[in-house]
This record gives C-alpha cells, sequence and structure tokens, in this order.
C-alpha cells in the first residue's frame, strides 16, 4: 500500500480539525453594525455590540430564515429584520413584538469568537473552555507590536502549504538556500508541533564565515504548528529573531485562505516607534523571500505524498501528528448542523 493510501485526515478537504480559525480583519467589523461571513458552509452573522466585543451567532433567524445580517443592533443585541425578533448577547429571544409569551422560543446558537493580532478568529472545538490564541513560544507572555501582511488564496489543501515551510529539499531546489536544513520535531503539545533547524551555519566562504558569528549554535529557523493550519516561523541572527505568523482556512474547493501576520517584540518610547516599524517592514521582506518561488507549484500542485525518503522525516512526522487531530464535526464539510 503506498504511503498516501494510509492518509485519512492529511490533505483531505472534507476534513477539518479543531481548532482557532481566522475569519477576517477586526477593522471590517464596525461597532453597531451586523455583518455576513461563511467558514465552509456555516453562514455566519458577526457583530460588534456596545461593548466593543464581537459575536456571531448562525446567521438565519429560528422563525422563518431571515439572514441577521440585515437586522440592526441594539446594545449588544440584534434584531431581526423580518418580524422584529430581539436576541441578547447569548443568543436568547428576549422580544416578539406580535406576542409577550417567550416560553418555548428557540435561541440563536453562539459561535466562540476572541480578537488578537487584528483579526477576528472563530474557535471549531467543543470544550467550553477553548485554547489560546497561538503564540510564538520565544514570544510568550512578552507585550507584542504586529501589523497584518499579504491576504493570500493558495489552490491546495492548507497543509499543503503547512509541509512547504518544513520541506528541506524545496529549499535547496526552489529557493537555493545554502544550507541543508534538518529539522527537529518536538511535540509540544496534543495540538502543537514544532519543528526547530539543527544545522549550523556553513562556512563556505569569508561571509559565511563571518555570519556565522552571530549563531551560537544553529542556523536559526524555528516552525510552530498549531491544529495543523496555523503556523509560525523564526528566523534570523541571535541578537534579532524575526517572527510571521500565517494563519490558514481551508475552501469549500479544498484551496487555502491565508492571513500573514508579522510581529515583534514591544519595544518602549522612542526607540519602539522608530525601531519596531523598521523591523516589522524587514519582517516583510523576509515573508516575500520565502513565498517567491512556491506560487506557480501551489497552482498546479495535485498532491499525493505516495513516495516518502528519508530527507521527508519532518512532513511525515507532521502528517503523523495531523493524523491524530481532533475533527470539529460542527464545521466539518457539507454540514451545517
Amino acid at each position: 500500500m503506498a504511503y498516501f493510501e494510509r492518509i485519512k485526515q492529511f490533505g483531505v478537504s472534507g476534513f477539518v480539525p479543531e481548532g482557532w480559525y481566522w475569519l477576517t480583519r477586526s477593522e471590517k467589523i464596525k461597532k453597531s453594525k451586523a455583518y455576513p461571513i461563511k467558514f465552509l458552509n456555516t453562514e455566519l452573522v458577526l457583530l460588534r455590540g456596545e461593548d466593543n466585543t464581537v459575536r456571531a451567532f448562525d446567521a438565519y433567524c429560528p422563525h422563518m430564515g431571515a439572514h441577521l445580517c440585515d437586522g440592526t443592533v441594539e446594545g449588544n443585541a440584534i434584531r431581526c429584520p423580518f418580524h422584529f425578533w430581539k436576541f441578547n448577547s447569548d443568543g436568547k429571544c428576549i422580544e416578539i413584538p406580535a406576542q409577550t409569551e417567550l416560553t418555548n422560543i428557540p435561541s440563536l446558537r453562539p459561535h466562540k469568537i476572541r480578537e488578537a493580532y487584528g483579526l477576528i478568529w472563530l474557535w471549531t472545538g467543543e470544550a467550553s473552555d477553548p485554547e489560546d490564541i497561538p503564540v510564538i513560544p520565544e514570544l510568550k507572555g512578552i507585550p507584542l507590536d504586529f501589523t497584518l501582511g499579504s491576504n493570500f488564496l493558495k489552490n491546495c489543501h492548507p497543509n499543503v502549504v503547512m509541509i512547504n515551510a518544513i520541506d528541506a529539499q524545496h529549499f535547496r531546489s526552489v529557493h537555493q538556500l545554502i544550507v541543508d536544513l534538518n529539522m527537529k520535531v518536538t511535540p509540544l503539545s496534543e495540538r502543537c508541533i514544532q519543528l526547530s533547524n539543527t544545522t549550523p551555519m556553513p562556512e563556505k566562504n569569508p561571509i559565511l564565515r563571518f555570519a556565522k558569528k552571530f549563531y551560537k549554535k544553529a542556523l536559526t529557523y524555528e516552525m510552530t504548528y498549531w491544529w495543523g493550519h496555523t503556523g509560525s516561523v523564526m528566523v534570523g541572527p541571535d541578537f534579532l529573531h524575526f517572527y510571521i505568523i500565517f494563519a490558514l482556512r481551508p475552501t469549500l474547493e479544498g484551496f487555502t485562505e491565508g492571513q500573514t501576520i508579522l510581529v515583534t517584540k514591544k519595544r518602549k518610547g522612542l526607540i519602539g516607534l522608530i525601531i519596531n516599524p523598521i523591523i516589522l517592514f524587514a519582517t516583510k521582506l523576509v515573508g516575500n523571500y520565502f513565498a517567491k518561488g512556491d506560487t506557480i507549484i501551489f497552482n498546479r500542485i495535485n498532491f499525493k505524498f505516495n513516495t516518502p525518503i528519508r530527507a521527508d522525516k519532518a512532513i511525515i512526522d507532521f502528517v503523523e501528528h495531523y493524523e491524530a487531530q481532533r475533527p470539529a464535526n460542527r464545521y466539518m464539510q457539507g454540514t451545517n448542523t
């Protein structure tokens, strides 16, 4: 049996793992307004109440199915545009103009939402206390500055985009990287896996020998993956690491919608005001370097991992990690229940 035939979840468009998925930019959701948004086959209505908190509910009124994005936001509640039923911030119906009796009136089903990095995120898991939004391990607990980078569409499953960043062979063939990366795999939790390069900077010429002085150990290249669809990369010399988070979500067609987030440590005072924008711009250039050359491959790839070799060990470890992820049954493609 070919390796690909043993895969049940990895790269399968019908499978959606539990986790946080980015929905849209925070700036697009204005206060006291409602907006339609779709995650796979699930239709949602987003609203930002007077308390500035974003909430999400099933999009259609349980009475006759009017889309609530056409309704009005009143405080932290929303009123249906058709018969003016009003639902509070928990989704409970609190007013029907045509009658006072509200017994046995169905509620709007809420969805778990958070805002982070200038994005609105949807939690697809069943846990009442969701996990944290991804934070780059080296920056955990540290105040951050960030800016949103590019928004992109790739004609392949998010898993294919993810393995690209740990595919040591393609760094040589596509990007002409001067180092043969060797990715050490460290599971951080059931949902999170980290892959770190262990190869030192080569000393093939005076420039590389000089550059090696800025790396105590290996050439810094570290990936951290959450739920198999959102990841971060850390690169750069010891005195200045660059950090990029790439949030990915699947489409019904099996493609990838992505949003990059450029991150750095918050620096105080005038130094921060001057230095941090420069660092974030440099981070964007680093991200553009890694993206260059891959787009044409993503546009035409027909992913089948039939013949893994020794150099694919990091990819195999990631595939096995993903195969153990729990399904987000509520949001699985082809359902809206």
